[in-house]
């Protein structure tokens, strides 16, 4: 008699427990708590990345335009390093069949807010060319650019800086402005970095566009050198179309920002 007591005293101290956790009028539902399947946890937003500040009145500052050719080559990522740790945006005037064989590279120069422009296919001489020749060679480039970057270039630098009538013609009807040069420091002929330096910095003057070709890598590393002594004697660097102001003429051509312009001027 004592157990059955005892038992029936338990059980009513059980389902008093148990009436606590469970609603009056239902049975008691016992439910697993629910986890988040993995990976549909809520993700924080990615941050965007930041405007890229206006470009400078290069009518009143002193603006060059760093421009490199023939690319993109082997040595073109190590000075896509150099320009990066200087913040230093240049054009590059690119071969159409090295686009399509680094076009990995032509997407990270992009990326990095340096301007993509034209230098023909296969580096021929378009000055010399019959229309047929430079429409090909200018559209299979405009082409391989614009796969590789979702870029469709607006400037042209003639290999050889050879132009003619008929090329201007083309150019204008494709909407593209020819873009040559004011400082040549002989880069392919003179096979040393101090000197490709040297003259660099000796020519320049506010307005330059300066030619270079990250194909040889005794060019990429004068690059350090060029933009440092550069910025301490007050230049800012610049794309070409920048140098313009975004007014660049189809079918023209542009070797720098003529001093008339008020370039530099306080």
């Amino acid at each position: 008699m004592v157990r059955r007591a005892a038992a029936a005293v338990l059980a009513v101290a059980v389902c008093g427990w148990l009436s606590t956790l469970a609603p009056h009028d239902g049975p008691l539902r016992l439910t697993a708590a629910k986890s988040k399947a993995p990976g549909r946890s809520a993700e924080a937003p990615k941050p965007q990345p930041k405007p890229a500040p206006p470009p400078p009145d290069c009518t009143r500052v002193k603006c060059l335009a760093l421009t490199f050719d023939d690319g993109p080559a082997e040595s073109t990522g190590e000075l896509l390093d150099i320009l990066d740790s200087r913040k230093v945006r240049a054009t590059f005037f690119l071969v159409g069949r090295n686009v399509a064989e680094r076009p990995d590279l032509v997407r990270r120069e992009h990326a990095a807010g340096h301007e993509l422009a034209d230098h023909g296919y296969t580096h021929a001489d378009l000055g010399r060319a019959s229309k047929k020749k430079i429409v090909s060679e200018l559209t299979r480039t405009q082409d391989a650019i614009r796969n590789a970057s979702g870029v469709t270039p607006g400037l042209l630098r003639p290999p050889y800086g050879s132009t003619s009538e008929r090329l201007a013609r083309v150019t204008r009807q494709m909407g593209m402005a020819q873009v040559l040069w004011t400082v040549d420091p002989f880069d392919w002929r003179h096979r040393d970095s101090d000197d490709i330096e040297r003259r660099v910095v000796k020519q320049v003057k506010p307005g330059s566009i300066v030619l270079l070709h990250d194909i040889h890598r005794t060019t990429v590393r004068a690059v350090p050198g060029i933009v440092d002594k550069l910025a301490a004697k007050g230049y800012v660097f610049v794309t070409v179309t920048e140098l313009f102001g975004g007014k660049l003429i189809p079918g023209k051509e542009y070797r720098e920002l003529e001093s008339g312009d008020g370039q530099g001027l306080p």
